[in-house]
């Protein structure tokens, strides 16, 4: 499995979706008392490891090379969750 294989597999992947949609949800929650990057980073470095090290016998590619191209898919996939996230809040704003 190529590099781009793993990353496109990982971004259509409905669990790291959720677990992702979940971080983003308890951040928007606990970002007075904890802030906003350092949990973020830690979620997405924590999704990174633990779904290739609880799934890694029925994948062919390597453990870090998993890893690596989830820390890829994980940064797009909050980026673009956040980025909704601040278009639902705006469009609720206006209305």
């Amino acid at each position: 499995m190529t590099f781009g294989q793993l990353i496109i597999s990982q971004l259509s992947d409905p669990f790291r979706i959720a677990l992702l949609i979940a971080l983003i949800w308890t951040m928007m929650r606990t970002r007075r008392e904890t802030g906003m990057v350092i949990p973020l980073l830690a979620g997405v470095v924590f999704v990174a490891a633990l779904i290739p090290s609880t799934t890694s016998a029925a994948s062919l590619a390597p453990f870090f090379d998993q890893f690596l191209a989830g820390l890829l898919a994980n940064a797009m996939l909050t980026a673009l969750l956040l980025g909704l996230w601040q278009l639902i809040l705006r469009l609720r704003s206006r209305g």
